[in-house]
């Protein structure tokens, strides 16, 4: 039996049996020279691509039973390490150190751990360690990918290798991507890693990688069973202490690190989260109080980093792709903030030519600033002159077409439908609306508008009869303003209504908005489509005031709150309550990519007090309080996915015969059009998975990860509102699916569609004004004579200014922007071995193929001149549903998660 130590790769046939017998197996006279191994009992049930039944099968005519020792033979993992393309200083000296150590005993040392438990140790079986040889010699590559190689000697009663430790006895970090052993029977056994690896003075635990192998809990092989455990159990952490940026710690905490009450009492903001104000769990940081208030964290400022579990940080092509956008917006933004600084004027656009300026000469050549571009420093000086291409914009999409489309009644109303929040247009159900709110508290809740408004515009129709034949929609930013309205107004330079829009469906399928009213809580006033030159300037005034209501809702609730901040605590429970091994963290694992690190930025310069989000709004220091207000009378989980949401909206009424199972009553909605045939193709390939795995309910209800994974997202992440009863309740197929389904819907395409048109749609200020400076002027106001002199110059007064204008766009361009390293739904990073189930590899497969049709049908309907809403004269087709997209700035891709 010498010879056993040679080696012989292949894979074996399957054929049904109950078990094997506990005997070890050796080939017949013509093999056994060349393999030794031990069988493994199989369970009854499917695991991995092992049907029910089935086990390794060796026919008759090459096997005998023998009795004698195990054999030993050797075994080689190779191991793939990520090289980073920067490094500090240290970084770098401590990979010479590494390098010399290496040599001397300071080395990566490997171990496999066997799925099978040692009879008489009664743990898991192990192999000797092994050291990563060349270490040393392959340090100088400037490869981005290195592979290194470590020889284990076990014998032919090891088993198979569930899982391998790594401990780093070097001074950095490394990011091992993936480890494949090779030299047992099975084949190829994966380890997918994607993961830092700490050094051991930082962390003095081994790591642990299982193989792609998916196990339930109750499969889960003797020998892995404590590994999973004790895993599981790191990850949690213990809830105390200050996390390290090298941890990989994932816990729970309110957003109490918003404000700044150290640097004043302006900068103070209220903890979301709680009774008091009920908000969605981020991931805790364990940073010290602030000073002056002990229950607000300390804040974190650029350019240090916030905290994220070590492997959820942007990898380096991520990084590199976001910090030169924000380069490119602080150079944008660099010039404007010092003029302002030195200038007694708050710049506003005297012409839309200024606009236009933005775009084709640079910042400021134009505007007349001659005089203060000499008083700035040098430096700035030959930064403008040098850096023009860095500081012009890119022509947003909406006037690269046709530079006066946001003017028009149609284009403004097709948004609704097609652009970049087309979430909020709803049926109208009953006319005049009547509003929610206490009439104690906010008066009369009856609406403004009446018949008389909007008679003329119902093709001769009663205001009945066209609710009745679902001819009236409404975009109504009502209720969840008005609380607000005198708070926003008190602000400087802020103005708001609190508005409702009422739009008539035309015979061509399109909108046209035939009312427009604007509510103060002392008053209110309706508009209707002007007349004359006087009412066209006064209707402007007023769509811009919707634009800026709906632009709000957009960022504040349907983006940032629905597809951000009510992700996060799903995605932490699920790393703290599935292991690696279990099949639905192996589905739901693309999906969670870089939301902790994209989340943790906004908190720090976005969503903070004085940041972007309060700079460039209109509701400005009550911003994440309108979130939060959202968050507890609007958000149901229930009603998240595509289909409930548009029933719930009314603009869809199920209906068996049609595709999908709904009737809209849109039938031109490019985004419900779109979106439902990725939803339809998400919950297809989810059926396929969940039915897989669990073919029984019983296997759900008993899944104790899965279930913990669902009771911690709600009763911890979702505390606020964990008593509701809309909560759906995890007992069978189909409730898993849908909750799955509504899960990859909200990360992959609905933030797409929310996500990726900011700058191509709102890149144009006066397209979709951020926030808006006036009131709209009636004859009794003294500004009334100003405005009917220069209606221009007071509309182009009502809009941002320049500073706040090119702040905005900077931000939006950067978070318009798909990294090179995006993953889009229908891809996975190694696509072939995320996963040792290749029936699984299989139907994600044909995932990824459907969603190659679906893009090809999507831009189909791009080209049908029947779809006004998406196709004609200067009409932008709707792309951001479209899977696929290259890199920069697209308006189009759907990538896997919320990643920007």
């Amino acid at each position: 039996m010498a010879g056993a130590k040679e080696l012989m790769m292949g894979s074996f046939m399957v054929e049904r049996t109950a078990f094997v017998p506990s005997t070890r197996l050796v080939f017949g006279p013509h093999l056994q020279n060349k393999l030794c191994f031990s069988p493994v009992l199989v369970s009854e049930r499917r695991v991995g691509s092992v049907r029910r039944g089935s086990v390794a099968a060796i026919s008759q005519d090459f096997v005998r039973v023998v009795s004698e020792k195990p054999v030993k033979f050797k075994v080689r993992a190779v191991v793939t390490v990520r090289k980073k393309n920067k490094e500090d200083l240290k970084e770098t000296i401590n990979k010479h150190l590494d390098a010399l150590t290496d040599k001397l005993g300071r080395n990566v040392v490997l171990e496999l751990v066997s799925t099978e438990i040692d009879p008489n140790t009664k743990a898991p079986k192990r192999s000797n360690e092994a050291v990563l040889k060349d270490w040393s010699k392959k340090s100088k590559i400037r490869a981005e990918r290195v592979t290194y190689t470590a020889e284990f000697v076990v014998d032919s009663s090891f088993g198979v290798p569930g899982a391998i430790t790594v401990t780093n006895k070097h001074q950095n970090e490394f990011f091992t991507e993936s480890i494949v052993v090779e030299g047992f029977a099975c084949g190829p056994v994966h380890f997918v890693c994607n993961s830092w690896v700490q050094s051991r003075k930082d962390h003095r635990r081994k790591r642990v990688f299982f193989s792609n192998m998916p196990y339930l809990p109750s499969e889960t092989p003797p020998g892995l069973k404590s590994l999973r455990e004790k895993e599981l159990q790191e990850l949690r952490g213990d809830g105390k202490g200050f996390r390290k940026l090298s941890d990989r710690i994932y816990d729970y905490a309110t957003y109490n690190d918003l404000g700044n009450p150290d640097k004043g009492i302006d900068l103070a903001r209220p903890a979301l989260g709680g009774k008091e104000i009920p908000y969605p769990r981020r991931c805790r940081t364990g940073r010290l109080p602030s000073d002056t208030d002990i229950n607000a964290e300390s804040r974190v400022e650029k350019p240090l980093p916030m905290y994220v579990p070590r492997d959820e940080a942007f990898e380096e092509t991520k990084q590199e792709t976001f910090a030169t956008w924000r380069l490119k917006g602080v150079l944008h933004n660099l010039i404007p903030s010092l003029i302002a600084s030195i200038s007694a004027e708050n710049h506003d656009f005297k012409g839309f030519a200024d606009i236009d300026s933005l775009y084709k000469e640079g910042l400021l050549l134009k505007f007349g600033f001659q005089d203060e571009i000499k008083k700035l420093p040098k430096v700035v000086s030959k930064i403008q002159e040098s850096s023009q291409g860095l500081l012009k914009y890119d022509t947003p999409k909406i006037v690269s077409k046709d530079k006066f489309a946001w003017i028009r009644d149609d284009e403004f109303a097709r948004q609704a439908l097609a652009g970049i929040n087309p979430v909020n247009i709803n049926r109208l159900e009953a006319f005049p609306p009547i509003s929610k709110l206490d009439p104690a508290v906010y008066g009369s809740p009856e609406s403004a508008l009446k018949d008389e408004h909007i008679l003329g515009n119902i093709n001769g129709m009663s205001v009945q009869q066209a609710i009745e034949e679902n001819k009236l929609f409404i975009l109504d930013y009502h209720d969840i303003y008005l609380p607000f309205i005198d708070r926003i107004n008190a602000l400087d330079g802020r103005k708001a209504y609190a508005t409702r829009t009422v739009f008539y469906l035309t015979s061509e399928g399109t909108l046209k908005p035939i009312a427009i009213e604007l509510s103060l809580p002392s008053s209110k006033r309706v508009l209707t489509p002007p007349v004359d030159a006087t009412s066209s300037w006064l209707w402007q005034l007023a769509k811009s005031h919707v634009c800026s209501n709906d632009a709000g809702v957009h960022q504040l609730v349907n983006h940032w709150l629905k597809t951000h901040a009510c992700m996060e605590p799903f995605i932490l429970a699920a790393h703290r309550q599935m292991s690696a091994m279990h099949p639905i963290f192996k589905l739901l694992d693309p999906h969670m990519r870089y939301t902790f690190e994209i989340n943790a930025l906004a908190r720090q310069s976005l969503i903070n007090a004085g940041g972007v989000i309060e700079s460039c709004f209109t509701p400005g220091q009550y911003c994440m309080e309108i979130s939060a207000a959202a968050y507890k009378d609007m958000w149901r989980f229930d009603l998240e996915g595509l289909p409930a949401d548009l029933v719930q909206r009314g603009v869809a009424v199920p209906d068996s015969t049609q595709p999908h199972g709904l009737k809209l009553l849109i039938e031109d909605y490019p985004y419900a059009k779109d979106g439902l045939l990725i939803w339809s193709a998400i919950e297809n390939w989810v059926r396929t998975y969940v039915q897989h795995y669990y073919p029984d309910a019983v296997l759900i209800q008993n899944d104790m990860e899965l279930q913990a994974w669902y009771h911690e997202s709600v009763n911890v992440g979702h505390a606020d509102l964990s008593h509701e009863s809309w909560w759906p309740e995890l007992k069978d197929a189909e409730s898993l699916i849908s909750i799955l389904t509504t899960l990859i819907w909200l990360a992959s395409a609905q933030h797409a569609a929310l996500n990726f048109g900011q700058y191509p749609y709102g890149g144009y200020i006066p397209n979709r004004p951020p926030l808006m400076r006036r009131l709209i002027p009636d004859e009794k106001d003294p500004e009334y004579l100003k405005f009917l002199d220069d209606p221009q110059r007071y509309f182009l007064s009502a809009l941002p200014s320049l500073l706040q204008s090119t702040k905005f766009m900077a931000v939006v361009d950067t978070l318009s922007t798909h990294s090179p390293d995006e993953e889009y739904l229908g891809e996975r990073n190694q696509p072939s071995t995320w996963t040792g189930d290749t029936e699984m590899v299989e139907a994600f497969y044909e995932f990824s193929a459907e969603m190659g049709s679906i893009e090809k049908e999507i831009d189909q309907r791009n080209s049908d001149p029947r779809l006004k809403n998406r196709c004609g004269a200067g009409v932008l087709p709707y792309e951001l549903l479209a899977p696929s997209s290259n890199p920069g700035v697209t308006c189009r891709g759907v990538p896997n998660s919320v990643s920007i």
